[in-house]
C-alpha cells in the first residue's frame, strides 16, 4: 500500500518505519499534522494520504534545498499545505505562540536522504566532495571548518562524544598532521586520514570506517544535539490535548535523550520515593505510545539498508 501512497504524492523514497509511524500518529481527517523534519517528503506522502482531502499539513525544514520537494509534494497532497523554513524549534515555538495547535508531529532527526544523495553537500563518505554538512547552507560554519580549526583535544571530544569513535585520539593526531601540511578541503582527503589513522583489522569491520567521524562532525556543525533538546519540549507545547508525536532517531546519543524526555514527562510525580504521599503534585503531560523503541523489520531491513539505526518512539499528550 505505502508504495502506491508515496508515488501518487510524488515522493521520491521510502521513508523508513513509514508504516510505524503512521500507525502511531493516527492521523485522522480534518486534523493539523506537522512534519518538523520535511526532507524529501517521503513521511509527507503518507500522513496526507491520511487526511483524506479533509486538514491541514505544515512542513518544517531548515535547508532550503527541500522546497522544490515541498512543492511537489503540495501539488499532490490533497490538503492545505504550507512550508516554513527554519529550524524546527524555533518554528514550533512560533506556531504555539500564535496560538496554533497540532494533532500529529513527526521528528524525523539527521540527515535526510535528500542530502545524503547530493555528494556536493558533503554528507556522504562515499563520494569525494566539498567537506561541507551543513543543513542550512545559509550557515556560516562547515566540517571544513572544524576540522582545520579545533584543537586536536577538541577534534578528540567532539569524535568520542558525538560519534562514540574507538581510535578518537588517533584520528584527531592524524589530521592535525595533516593540516600541518595542506588544510582539508574535500570529504575524500578526510577519509583517507582516517583510514590511515586506525589499525588495518578496524577498518574492516563495522561499517565504512569513516562512519563514526562524519556523523560526529555532522552533529557538531549543525548543533543537532542541542536543537533536540530545545525541539521536543516546543513539540509538547504545540500538541493540542489528545496529540500525538512520533521521533525518529538514528545513533544512540539521539534515542536516549528521546527516550528520558518521554520517560520524565509520562512519569508526572517527582517526589522523592520515601514520601508517603505526592506533595508535588505534578501531572503526566504525555502517555508512552511505544515501551521500548520501535526498530525496522527484516523486510524493510532488506528493501532499506539504510534504516537499520533508525529507532521510533512515541507519546500522547495527556
Amino acid at each position: 500500500m505505502l508504495p502506491n501512497v508515496l508515488r501518487d504524492n510524488g515522493a521520491d523514497h521510502v521513508p523508513v518505519l513509514a508504516e510505524e509511524v503512521r500507525d502511531l500518529l493516527d492521523v485522522q481527517p480534518g486534523e493539523t499534522v506537522v512534519d518538523a523534519t520535511f526532507g524529501a517528503g517521503g513521511h509527507a506522502a503518507v500522513l496526507a494520504a491520511e487526511l483524506r482531502g479533509r486538514g491541514r499539513f505544515i512542513a518544517i525544514d531548515r535547508d532550503p534545498d527541500a522546497r522544490p520537494y515541498f512543492e511537489r509534494f503540495k501539488r499532490h497532497a490533497g490538503v492545505q499545505a504550507r512550508f516554513l523554513r527554519g529550524e524546527a524549534s524555533v518554528v514550533l515555538g512560533q506556531l504555539a505562540d500564535n496560538d496554533l495547535k497540532a494533532d500529529a508531529i513527526l521528528l524525523d532527526l539527521g540527515v535526510s536522504s535528500m542530502q545524503l544523495d547530493r555528494p556536493e553537500r558533503g554528507f556522504s563518505y562515499a563520494h569525494d566532495a566539498p567537506l561541507d554538512m551543513r543543513m542550512d547552507t545559509n550557515g556560516e560554519e562547515t566540517a571544513a571548518d572544524i576540522v582545520n580549526n579545533a584543537s586536536e583535544r577538541e577534534l578528540t571530544r567532539i569524535f568520542r562524544a558525538y560519534g562514540e569513535e574507538r581510535y578518537a585520539r588517533q584520528i584527531a593526531r592524524a589530521i592535525g598532521r595533516r593540516r600541518r601540511e595542506q588544510p582539508f578541503e574535500r570529504t575524500g582527503e578526510l577519509v583517507e586520514t582516517i583510514k590511515s589513522a586506525i589499525p588495518a583489522p578496524a577498518r574492516f569491520g563495522d561499517g565504512h570506517p569513516a562512519r563514526r567521524v562524519f556523523q560526529a562532525l555532522r552533529i557538531a556543525v549543525n548543533d543537532e544535539l542541542a536543537e533536540l533538546e530545545d525541539v521536543l519540549p516546543a513539540a509538547v507545547d504545540m500538541l493540542r490535548q489528545g496529540g500525538r508525536l512520533a521521533v525518529i532517531s538514528f545513533h544512540s546519543l539521539e534515542d536516549r535523550t528521546v527516550k528520558r524526555f518521554i520517560r520524565d514527562l509520562a512519569r508526572g510525580c517527582v517526589c522523592p520515593p520515601d514520601f508517603p504521599v505526592c506533595r508535588c503534585g505534578q501531572e503526566p503531560e504525555l502517555r508512552q505510545l511505544t515501551r521500548r523503541a520501535v526498530r525496522p523489520s527484516a523486510d524493510e531491513l532488506a528493501v532499506n539498508p539504510r534504516s537499520s539505526s533508525a529507532r521510533l518512539r512515541a507519546a500522547l499528550k495527556t
